[in-house]
């Protein structure tokens, strides 16, 4: 396996149906260059990086819902912040309130803000804007 091949993204949302749907949108457009993993909450996401950086790879991107059992987005945002700063961190959101996004614009420099329902081929084009920043 190449290196490119090593990179992950991974979604994180408490509704399986939209975590299938941005899979099957991001899968479409990169096909193997990412591999694309998706967690039902923060606990399972924490899980989820630690199984892939034994595994070699590297997370280059974190799509996050906010309202979330447990810990919410903002929460679990900064705290992969804190541990993984070269992380790029996405928050897709239909009930975030404005107060929650500004925090976290300050405290973890938030790449972007996705309000669902979004349209399609959005979160691809932020993704692709956000990788094209991103020296590798």
């Amino acid at each position: 396996m190449e290196e490119l091949d090593k990179r992950a993204i991974i979604c994180v949302d408490d509704e399986a149906i939209i975590l299938l749907s941005l899979k099957q949108e991001l899968k479409t457009h990169f096909r193997d260059k990412f591999l694309v993993e998706t967690a039902l909450n923060a606990d399972v996401a924490f899980k989820v990086i630690e199984k892939l950086e034994k595994s070699g790879f590297k997370i280059i991107i974190i799509i996050s819902d906010w309202l979330m059992p447990g810990m919410r987005g903002d929460e679990f945002l900064i705290k992969i912040n804190e541990k993984y700063p070269e992380i790029i961190e996405i928050l897709i959101t239909g009930q975030a309130d404005e107060q929650s996004i500004k925090n976290l614009i300050e405290k973890i420099n938030l790449q972007h803000v996705i309000r669902k329902p979004w349209y399609p081929n959005e979160i691809i084009n932020i993704i692709e804007k956000l990788l094209s920043k991103v020296v590798e």
